[in-house]
């Protein structure tokens, strides 16, 4: 198969519309009725581009057209590029208009479709991207896919494809059932009883061999750019701590430093861009998107009781006031993105030139240009700099002989008069979507900043979020994915389900009211009759039939798998309720997984979290009666990965707090496997009954 593939991908990359008129602009398309900022800007496109339907792929079967589905989102630089130099031409459009059906998709609309055609693209040539750009048949079995194309290459492309479609259909249709069974084989997860391998050897060997790959001198993997991976630092921090690791501790520690250091994080107004795209942390790519923000407060929250790092505390807060200021919804809801691109050019909001600086500096500037290194060696291009640094404030104070307080004084001055300079540019557009599944993500950030800092406003910004959720997209027994007013209702997937379930357990834990743990079972009983996979033992990451193949989804990237979120949430409503089904349950699906996480840990970081807490103690630690708010959260501020916390004020018919409510007592119960020490008054008592359980 995988010659088949390579000829074909070889043989395509030698890489008049009739819309409605709408005023001002000579094209418009079916585009103009959505509510995606992505499908928006190309409403104008002399493309006759249409939205994704069933509708769509009927006409194509009617008129026995091939369907170009393109696929990207707003904020994507290289999806403008190619709407700019391609999409925009009237000859090329000409010919996708004559030969195609022609269909664009945002995938943080529908990261269903994106995820079939993306498992495709890396079947064909082994890699992917965005934009993402398929031709498939009227069934949507794909044909061609490649990502970024010049207006030539797109070109040549359309036209050898769409020959090679009207001469030799039946090759055509061979060769897209052939890539239709790799998506499918692809997904294919055998149930297999590895539970003897659920042990701390397994869970060794895999940090092992990811350990091989670490960036010891910049933080992070070895690569000439680089994601931040929040989920995989968080499990690196657990590691570390329990298994006393220093050589996790330190990579853990150093890539936090070298990731605050760098360009990859907004200095003067907070939050991150998404990647870096150098091996320093120093140039980003410059969008901003909810869900590595979200993720990196949890990140930062944990680290900072892991390190005790007052920068970290600090960055989390700047972090959360550029959440709300830049990317709120009056709401209560957090919209998915800030572009990339601003006035035609990607970063222009965020770089400066040496004059622009010394212009609102002054007196300041040379100092400032020490600090962030305002130097011809670290130009960036065309005369601009990126702001980022290479030493802590405490080498940087030592170094230039200044007070801390001195130091924070100017900080605070120069931040100041850059951020009043640079709100006077043209702002990069923000993607309004409320997409429900980063937005749990964030509500779990709020409540662990709130686990840190004990800083009660992080937990009231943690369950507002959730009251938006539950009050705007779940409707009719369901989650929806997206929100937006006036858009059309998309059903939710997996992760919408999963990472639900994972905050309302979240807030469960952090504010002890049994209604956001009722609100978890009634997700998860959803999600076990809607979604699950009785073949495998995974869940499906949609519950509709529309696509080529079913996805199963169970590594990381960017997001947590949404089944290894879903084995967590079994394996803690199964302690929370001492369900053994449930327990059962996620143990199986980590058992059929232990292959891939020993291999390929950086791609499985969340299984392994799971694996650590059933391969070592795992303890449930209850604590009731009315001083059990306090007690909690000064368990929580240990950080205490290998343990469920959970509290009640009064009586409960939950397991763990039946028959132990005594009127005016506060105690702690430390549970093993549903069995529990004697009960003791104090954090101190259980910390010593769980060293010598």
């Amino acid at each position: 198969m995988k010659a088949t593939l390579l000829s074909l991908v070889f043989l395509f990359s030698c890489k008049e519309n009739t819309g409605q008129q709408d005023s001002g602009h000579k094209y418009t398309n079916a585009l103009i009725n959505e509510t995606s900022p992505y499908l928006l800007q190309h409403a104008h496109n002399p493309v006759n581009w249409q939205p994704w339907s069933q509708e769509a792929l009927d006409t194509a079967k009617k008129e026995n057209k091939l369907v170009l589905v393109s696929i990207g989102y707003s904020s994507c630089h290289w999806c403008h590029v190619m709407e700019e130099e391609t999409f925009e031409d009237e000859a090329i459009a000409k010919i996708m208009n004559e030969n195609f059906i022609n269909i664009k998709v945002d995938r943080e609309e529908r990261p269903d479709v994106d995820h079939v055609y993306m498992t495709a693209l890396q079947l064909i040539k082994g890699n992917g991207g965005w934009p993402l750009n398929m031709i498939v048949l009227p069934n949507g079995k794909p044909l061609y896919g490649g990502t970024y194309h010049t207006n030539e290459q797109w070109g040549e492309v359309l036209t050898k494809v769409s020959e090679l479609y009207k001469n030799d259909p039946k090759k055509a249709g061979e060769y897209a059932d052939m890539v239709a069974a790799g998506i499918a084989e692809a997904n294919v997860i055998e149930p297999t009883d590895n539970k003897g391998m659920l042990t701390q050897n397994t869970l060794d060997e895999s940090v092992d061999v990811w350990a091989k790959n670490w960036d010891l001198e910049w933080g992070g993997v070895r690569g000439p750019q680089k994601f931040m991976l929040p989920g995989n630092l968080d499990f690196l921090i657990d590691y570390g701590k329990i298994n006393n690791s220093e050589k996790a501790r330190a990579h853990v520690k150093n890539t936090l430093d070298k990731i605050a250091q760098g360009g990859v994080y907004d200095h003067l107004a907070g939050g991150f861009f998404r990647y870096s795209t150098d091996k320093q942390w120093k140039v980003p790519h410059f969008e901003k998107m909810l869900y590595d923000n979200a993720q990196l407060l949890s990140l930062y929250a944990k680290a900072y009781l892991t390190f005790e790092e007052p920068a970290y505390k600090k960055l989390v807060s700047q972090t959360i006031a550029f959440l709300d200021r830049e990317m709120k919804n009056p709401e209560g809801g957090y919209y998915a993105a800030i572009d990339a691109d601003s006035e035609g050019e990607e970063g222009k909001f965020y770089i400066w030139t040496e004059t622009e600086l010394k212009a609102v500096l002054a007196n300041d500037f040379e100092l400032f240009a020490k600090y962030y290194n305002i130097q011809p060696e670290h130009l960036w291009e065309d005369g601009k700099y990126v702001l980022y640094r290479t030493m802590t404030d405490k080498e940087f104070m030592e170094e230039n002989n200044i007070l801390p307080t001195d130091l924070e004084t100017f900080k605070r001055r120069v931040n100041d008069l850059l951020l009043k300079t640079r709100e006077k540019r043209v702002r990069p557009g923000t993607d309004d979507k409320i997409l429900t599944s980063w937005n749990a993500l964030l509500i779990s950030g709020f409540v662990d900043a709130y686990k840190a800092f004990d800083e009660k406003e992080f937990l009231e910004k943690a369950e507002s979020v959730f009251s938006f959720i539950r009050k705007k997209s779940f409707q009719n027994g369901h989650l929806r994915h997206s929100y937006k007013e006036g858009d059309k209702r998309t059903d939710g997937f997996l992760e919408d389900y999963a990472y639900m379930i994972d905050a309302s357990l979240n807030l469960y834990e952090a504010t002890m009211d049994e209604e956001y743990l009722n609100f978890a079972e009634e997700l998860n009983s959803i999600t076990e009759r809607e979604y699950s996979d009785s073949a495998s033992g995974m869940f499906h990451y949609s519950n509709s039939d529309e696509l080529v193949a079913k996805i199963i989804k169970t590594d990381d990237g960017v997001l947590p798998s949404p089944n290894a979120v879903m084995a967590h949430n079994l394996f803690q409503l199964g302690h929370i309720q001492y369900n053994r089904d449930l327990w059962n349950k996620s143990e199986s699906m980590l058992s059929s997984m232990v292959p891939l996480v020993s291999e390929h840990a950086q791609s499985y970081a969340k299984w392994n979290a799971l694996l650590q807490n059933i391969a070592l103690p795992y303890f449930e630690i209850a604590v009731v009666g009315k001083n059990a708010p306090a007690l909690v959260q000064k368990i929580n501020k240990l950080n205490l990965s290998n343990a469920l916390v959970v509290g009640s004020v009064s009586e409960s018919e939950l397991p763990l707090f039946k028959g132990r409510y005594v009127d005016g007592e506060t105690f702690i119960y430390v549970c093993q496997d549903a069995t529990c020490k004697l009960p003791v008054a104090t954090v101190e008592e259980a910390l010593i009954q769980m060293a010598n359980f």
